[in-house]
């Protein structure tokens, strides 16, 4: 076994030199590192692995001096054995680090957003839940919660939050109209219809804004920030560009959907405009039917305008 480890110490160390020199031309050929550098290659071959071996060589001066020759062939051979796996290694624990760090930045990525939705949840706001909607929803509602779950599975709660509160801006609205009118009254069905109509418009929004979520929930913005930052002067020209361009898709989808975010702020306003104005219906005085004509003209405008608005941004 010491004739073993001489014969070895001598094989490693007849391989420094050739080793140093195809590093000192391609460092990315001695090496195993994700980075490699030729001074990495100049500390490796010049003091580490020379190290090594007159370790491994005085340790086996014990037994007395006669190096073996498989020895001698398997530390000829060591080097360009172990780089093999000293890269797979590396390669293993870097997918393990990056795996760990997108579990952590997922988690922080979910708690900044449920921070966010909570932060946009309005006081008295109804939370619609997609998987068990209300008992007595309409079609309008469930379309809510379908828009809702599209925006949850692209991990946009900050936006799904608009959906509870078009939710119970229109069941306000509702309790308002029924409040002021009979059911059957031309007038209760003529204001339930345009609040439905400005309703529809919004839960489209809703699902352009979970369309174009889904589009870049793939990409960890944070994640690309700091390598830029942290690795610029490595990249290369066309990664770097790649990275840049991945940055410039969500900085360009996160402004589109605060302009759809926006939108549907104009229908809330909407509908909270429609709920002042017939609350503030007298219905038991004779000139109530003029008040309610004056309040549904408003609500058609409101209506008129912003069907003009949608289709003026699309």
């Amino acid at each position: 076994m010491l004739g073993f480890l001489q014969g070895f110490s001598y094989g490693l160390f007849m391989t420094c030199l050739p080793w140093l020199l195809v590093g000192l031309v391609n460092p990315s050929l001695a090496l195993g590192t994700e980075t490699p550098a030729r001074w990495q290659v100049i500390v490796r071959y010049c003091l580490v692995v020379p190290s090594i071996s007159m370790l491994l060589w005085l340790t086996s001066l014990w037994g007395g001096f006669g190096p073996s020759l498989p020895g001698w062939l398997a530390g000829i051979v060591a080097v360009p054995v172990a780089l093999p796996l000293e890269r797979r290694l590396r390669g293993w624990l870097r997918q393990r680090r990056e795996r760990r760090l997108r579990i952590q930045r997922e988690a922080e990525s979910r708690q900044r957003r449920s921070r966010q939705a909570r932060d946009a949840q309005e006081a008295g706001v109804a939370v619609l839940d997609p998987d068990r909607p209300p008992a007595d929803a309409d079609s309008l509602v469930l379309a809510m919660c379908r828009a809702k779950q599209g925006l949850l599975e692209a991990s946009r709660p900050d936006l799904a939050v608009q959906a509870d509160r078009l939710y119970s801006r229109y069941r306000h609205v509702l309790a308002v109209l029924r409040s002021r009118f009979d059911s059957g009254e031309l007038a209760f069905e003529r204001a339930r219809g345009l609040v439905a109509e400005v309703c529809l418009g919004a839960v489209d929004t809703l699902n352009a804004m979970a369309s174009q979520a889904r589009g870049v929930a793939s990409v960890d913005a944070d994640f690309v920030r700091r390598r830029l930052a942290a690795d610029d002067r490595r990249l290369g020209e066309e990664e770097r560009a790649a990275l840049v361009r991945r940055l410039e898709l969500v900085e360009e989808t996160e402004h589109r959907l605060g302009e759809l975010a926006a939108r549907n702020e104009s229908a809330l306003t909407v509908l909270d405009d429609t709920a002042v104005a017939m609350a503030r219906i007298e219905t038991g005085r004779p000139q109530a039917s003029l008040t309610t004509d004056r309040a549904l003209e408003e609500l058609r405008r409101f209506v008129e305008g912003a069907d003009r608005y949608g289709r003026g941004s699309g």
